[in-house]
């Protein structure tokens, strides 16, 4: 998938075009439902070639000549789309864009002045990396978790850190004692253990935090006690980002860890969403740096003032080419934008009628 910033050049590259945008919506894998997706795109084409037709049939040539680069692209599937949805961009003059998306989209086809950017926005979510770190005493498996997926990345021996740490089990001098005066073999062995735990635990901090770089998420299962060791050496200010499972385990099978990542990925996205949406409704009821509602939203767009557009769901979908236009003002100004889903879209729908703003500054009167 495209990145936020790829996203967003592309819409303003795109602005002083005529564009097909082209949205099908993949899911479903019912041997009686092969081919739907593509009688739904000929019917959505099909009408809005009859939409040019009656508004300006002159475009109606460089319309054509868009779609046929696009269903050329289309060409090489046959009964199912291979991921959940696909997209794609084309100009008369040739493809700009075109890709699987692992998430599904609404059924969408539109001639107009730029790219429909709009519904790509709920897939972005799935590019935040989640690293996953299974531990115990001894070993830790670390994995990366990004746009569906899971690849394991590193596994770490707690006794390969322990190659340059003095062998403290080992005789000392010659005499009655073995291991450090006062201490027994076994107290020096232990000792000498935890020495490489906490080199290894140190290794998985520098991993897990380079994954994560910027704004990821962390998993962490596996023993109790590693997991409490590994805590206090995380930058702080992350708790948010971290997640903790007690079921997970280090051999846990790689479906089982996928679906947990998937689930413990929803469910910090939607701790930042609130807690995004908590700084709006201050800030708004304060007279700070928020706006609550679309027609306060629309001014500072118009201004130049949104650090962070927020958007429901149920606004773009009800509200497409109104939600649209916001999208591309946003990334106009270099502004971030957020589609929220479940409970916190339900709260941006109550507070703010599906539409808020993070501002940068806001006017003083």
């Amino acid at each position: 998938m495209l990145t936020r910033d790829q996203l967003a050049e592309l819409s303003r590259g795109l602005q002083e075009e005529k564009v097909l945008t082209v949205y099908v919506d993949g899911e479903g894998k019912d041997p009686a439902r092969r081919r739907v997706w593509r009688r739904r795109l000929a019917h959505e084409l099909e009408r809005e070639e009859h939409r040019l037709q009656r508004l300006d049939s002159g475009e109606l040539t460089d319309f054509k000549a868009a779609e046929g680069l696009l269903l050329k692209e289309l060409d090489g599937y046959q009964a199912f789309l291979p991921s959940k949805g696909w997209v794609g961009f084309a100009t008369p003059s040739g493809l700009r864009h075109s890709e699987s998306l692992p998430v599904q989209v609404p059924n969408l086809v539109r001639w107009e002045q730029g790219p429909r950017v709009a519904p790509y926005i709920r897939g972005l979510k799935q590019l935040r990396p989640m690293a996953i770190a299974l531990m115990d005493s001894r070993r830790s498996r670390i994995f990366l978790y990004t746009e569906g997926s899971v690849e394991e990345v590193e596994d770490l021996r707690a006794d390969t850190f322990m190659g340059d740490l003095q062998d403290l089990s080992a005789p000392q001098r010659t005499g009655r004692y073995s291991g450090t005066r006062g201490e027994v073999a076994t107290d020096a062995a232990q000792r000498y253990l935890e020495k490489g735990t906490i080199r290894m635990l140190r290794r998985v901090k520098e991993v897990c935090t380079a994954l994560m770089s910027p704004d990821g998420f962390l998993l962490l299962g596996g023993e109790q006690e590693a997991v409490a060791t590994l805590r206090p050496m995380l930058p702080k200010g992350m708790d948010r980002r971290i997640l903790e499972n007690p079921s997970l385990y280090l051999e846990v099978p790689m479906p089982e860890l996928k679906a947990a990542a998937a689930e413990g990925a929803s469910t910090l996205s939607k701790l930042r969403q609130n807690s995004l949406l908590d700084q709006i409704v201050e800030q708004t009821h304060s007279g700070g740096n928020g706006s609550l509602g679309a027609e306060e939203t629309v001014r500072a767009l118009r201004e130049g003032r949104v650090d962070i557009l927020a958007l429901s769901r149920s606004f773009v979908e009800a509200n497409p080419d109104l939600a649209d236009q916001f999208v591309t003002d946003a990334f106009h100004q270099a502004a971030d934008v957020r589609v929220f889903s479940g409970e916190p879209a339900e709260r941006l729908d109550a507070e703010g009628g599906g539409v808020g703003a993070r501002l940068r500054y806001r006017w003083r009167v």
